[in-house]
C-alpha cells in the first residue's frame, strides 16, 4: 500500500497542501496532471529525496515519513533514468544488491534472473552510453526491482520514446508488476499511458489529488 495522508511540501515558492491518495497493495496507479503541477515533486517526497512540513507517509502499513530513503523499501526510477556511465548494466543490476551486502553468488542469480525477466541478457556487458531509449528504461527498472522493493515509483518512463518502443515497454509494465506484485505509482501526462496501465487513476490539479478511476475522461 501506498497512502499520502494530509500531506503538505513547501520548496520555495511552491507549496502542495494536504494531499492525500491511497494505492492499495499490488495495484497499478497512475497519478496524471499538468507539466509543474508537482507530480514529480510527489515521488520525491514519498521517496525520502524532498521534505515534508505536515502529514503522513505509509508504506506497507508502516509510517516511513521520517526514515532515510534507503529505509523505506522502494524502487525507483527518475525521469532522467540517472544511469551511470562508468558502470556496466549487470553492474547497474547488482548495485542495490552489493550496497545491501548479497552474497556473490545470491547477486549473481537475481541479475540472471532480472536479465531475462526484463530480455536483456544480451547486453549485459554493455554500457549506457551505447544503449537505445527501451534498452536504458529496462536497465533502470531493473536496477530499481533488483532488491525486491515492494514499491515502485516511475517518473514519466515513456516520455522520450518513441511509439513502437513505448507500446513495447508498457506492455513490460504490465508483465513485470503482474509478476513481481509490487505496487506500482507510475507519474504521467499521458492519457493513453495511463488509460494502457492503470488499475487506478489519480489527477493532480491545483494541488488537490482526485481519484478519476471510473471517469477518465475528466484527465
Amino acid at each position: 500500500m501506498i497512502a499520502l495522508d494530509q500531506i503538505h511540501v513547501r520548496l520555495g515558492s511552491f507549496t502542495l497542501n494536504n494531499v492525500s491518495l491511497q494505492v492499495e497493495t499490488g495495484q497499478y496507479a497512475v497519478l496524471m496532471g499538468k507539466t509543474g503541477c508537482g507530480k514529480s515533486t510527489l515521488l520525491e517526497v514519498i521517496c525520502g529525496l524532498k521534505p515534508i512540513q505536515a502529514g503522513r507517509i505509509i508504506l506497507l502499513e508502516r509510517d516511513v515519513s521520517a526514515l532515510r530513503p534507503a529505509e523505506r523499501g522502494i524502487g525507483y526510477v527518475p525521469q532522467d533514468l540517472a544511469l551511470f556511465p562508468s558502470l556496466s548494466v549487470r553492474e547497474h543490476l547488482a548495485f542495490a544488491l552489493e550496497v545491501r551486502r548479497w552474497s556473490t553468488a545470491q547477486i549473481r542469480e537475481r541479475v540472471k534472473e532480472l536479465a531475462a525477466l526484463l530480455s536483456i541478457s544480451h547486453l549485459l556487458d554493455r554500457f549506457p552510453r551505447g544503449l537505445s531509449g527501451g534498452e536504458s528504461q529496462r536497465v533502470a527498472l531493473g536496477r530499481a526491482l533488483a532488491a525486491r522493493p515492494p514499491v515502485l515509483l516511475l517518473d514519466e518512463p515513456l516520455s522520450a520514446l518513441d511509439d513502437e518502443t513505448r507500446n513495447e515497454i508498457i506492455d513490460l509494465l504490465r508483465r513485470v508488476t503482474r509478476q513481481t506484485g509490487v505496487t506500482t505509482l507510475h507519474v504521467t501526462h499521458s492519457r493513453s499511458e495511463a488509460r494502457q496501465l492503470a488499475d487506478r487513476l489519480f489527477l493532480l490539479e491545483q494541488g488537490i489529488v482526485r481519484d478519476i478511476t471510473q471517469r477518465p475522461e475528466e484527465s
